[in-house]
């Protein structure tokens, strides 16, 4: 019998809108074992993805182990069905080996008044105070706010239960990883709520080895976080704390971890992530979603004209459908319209500016987050391009390449995993 697949310490999801980056991105993880930090690499694409760029789920893992053969990677590595849900979930089935159960949209439906009282009557424990290990203050909880978490939860959690459960009817259980997925709802969860989640999720026997809840503030994609750093760090260390509660109470995978979703660039968190990581001794598991995307079309942009002029046309396909692009990504994104540069006047940039304001360097004053959050979302516009967007990406190959090994390694590896955030 094989051994269960377990999810390493610390892992990062790596999109791959187009697939033709893989060896690029597992370049990244190639140069923190060499640097001393194993970061297993998990190549995530969603449904939705799929369906805009007309791609399959087994493209993905090809290309995954297309890069591992090339490379000679002998560590872990795995293939996410991201935010995936019973509707969705068939197709990825059998080339995946790591499911993120997407259950935000039935929270808040409230679960019938009698499946609420007997999680309370089942969970006394959690009632009053909860003293979790790692928190200066318990938690504080009484039957009436015990019951609404439930009620606010519960079917949420069993609608993972039901994935879970077709996934390891057809793979067997033990043969893949599971992600609970609940961050793109309107409000964060607290520490006292995910305690509540995970003792569902244990009653719902679902062996998660992470978890992805809402934390407070905005997580925008492909830029910085806004809110309150501090208090990110104190909510972020409390929910490790209460992981770590979970897995002793109720018997949880014992390397359950936090997943960071949308955590692409936010660059202010990843010193406080790293210290409560290193107090706890905990793992991550960071989504850098689609930045490897924005790297194509800066390394487009750095090759020359026709590479320019793509990415140039990629962005006014974009600017004219802003609207539509935007909405389906409305928790996600805060791009002002009137930031946005009129196409015409981006026809008459050189790559120097072009690239200025794409790429996220805060310092930078050419930096542009809304033109850059547009063209996060925009990638429905190259993949309506075709093979004209993928032989322009295979003739502009090593600048592309280079672009996104750096990004990845010197942005996200780098500063969280190897410490010179602090």
């Amino acid at each position: 019998m094989s051994a269960p697949v377990t999810l390493a310490k610390y892992s990062i999801g790596v999109g791959d809108r187009f697939g033709r980056q893989a060896k690029a991105q597992l370049e990244a993880c190639r140069l923190a074992l060499a640097a001393g930090v194993e970061v297993i690499p998990v190549w995530n694409k969603s449904y939705r993805e799929h369906s805009i760029i007309g791609s399959e789920p087994a493209s993905t893992r090809r290309a995954a182990d297309e890069a591992v053969a090339a490379l000679g990677w002998n560590l872990a590595y795995h293939v996410d069905a991201d935010h995936i849900h019973l509707g969705t979930v068939e197709a990825f089935l059998e080339p995946c080996d790591f499911f993120t159960l997407d259950v935000a949209e039935t929270i808040g439906r409230p679960a019938p008044p009698e499946r609420v009282e007997a999680f309370v009557d089942r969970h006394p424990e959690l009632v009053g105070s909860v003293a979790v290990s790692g928190l200066d203050q318990p938690l504080e909880t009484t039957a009436d706010s015990l019951a609404a978490i439930a009620r606010k939860y519960l079917l949420a959690v069993e609608e993972a239960g039901r994935i879970y459960r077709r996934i390891a009817e057809a793979k067997g259980a033990g043969n893949f990883i599971a992600e609970v997925s609940m961050d793109e709802t309107d409000s964060p969860q607290t520490p006292v709520e995910l305690l509540v989640i995970l003792a569902a999720v244990a009653d719902e026997g679902i062996p998660i080895q992470t978890i992805a809840p809402k934390f407070t503030g905005r997580f925008n994609k492909g830029v910085d976080y806004v809110g309150d750093v501090a208090g990110f760090e104190c909510e972020f260390a409390a929910d490790v704390a209460v992981l770590g509660h979970a897995v002793r109470t109720y018997g949880l995978p014992a390397n359950l971890k936090l997943s960071v979703h949308s955590g692409s660039d936010k660059f202010s968190l990843y010193a406080p992530i790293r210290r409560a990581l290193r107090r706890f001794d905990a793992g991550v598991h960071l989504k850098t979603a689609g930045t490897t995307w924005l790297e194509e079309l800066i390394g487009l942009a750095e090759a020359g004209a026709e590479g320019l002029a793509l990415a140039k046309e990629v962005y006014a396909g974009a600017w004219a459908e802003r609207e539509a692009l935007s909405a389906p990504y409305a928790a996600v994104i805060d791009i002002d319209p009137s930031a946005l540069p009129d196409p015409a006047a981006v026809q008459d940039w050189g790559a120097e500016e072009f690239i200025g304001a794409l790429r996220h360097d805060p310092k930078s004053k050419k930096f542009n987050p809304h033109f850059r959050q547009l063209l996060h979302i925009g990638y429905k516009v190259a993949s309506r391009m075709g093979a004209r967007y993928l032989d322009m990406l295979a003739a502009c190959e090593t600048a592309v390449a280079r672009n996104v090994t750096a990004n990845l390694f010197e942005r996200h590896i780098r500063p969280l995993f190897l410490g010179n955030a602090d």
